[in-house]
């Protein structure tokens, strides 16, 4: 297995895009929805915070921690958006394209925005 350095930096802002389509984007909550619920509360300083309960149930419980962890997702996306390079490129190569410039569109309105 030989990835270039272009390939690794498509894989990764695809895998970075895609983790954060499934932890954080409202257009996915849907999928979120059903392994935990949102708690918010004030803090002192009279901030709102919101907290991620995981849902009682083992397997609600094991999927609802995985989606309230960027991390803890961000590995499970990796290896599917890997696999799927390296097994079916024809199939994962253009959609893993279509993330990576999504990926490194948000990055630059983010930075963007933070030099406005």
């Amino acid at each position: 297995m030989n990835i270039d350095l272009l390939d690794f930096m498509i894989l990764t802002l695809a895998c970075f895009r895609l983790t954060r389509l499934f932890v954080f984007d409202k257009i996915t909550e849907f999928i979120r929805d059903p392994f935990f619920d949102e708690v918010e509360e004030e803090t002192e300083e009279g901030t709102i915070e919101t907290y991620y309960v995981p849902k009682g149930t083992p397997v609600k419980k094991f999927f609802g921690e995985l989606l309230s962890c960027y991390w803890c997702t961000g590995v499970w996306t990796s290896v599917f958006v890997v696999a799927g390079y390296l097994l079916l490129p024809v199939i994962f190569v253009p959609t893993i394209l279509v993330f990576a410039v999504a990926g490194l569109a948000a990055i630059v309105e983010t930075l963007v925005q933070l030099w406005l």
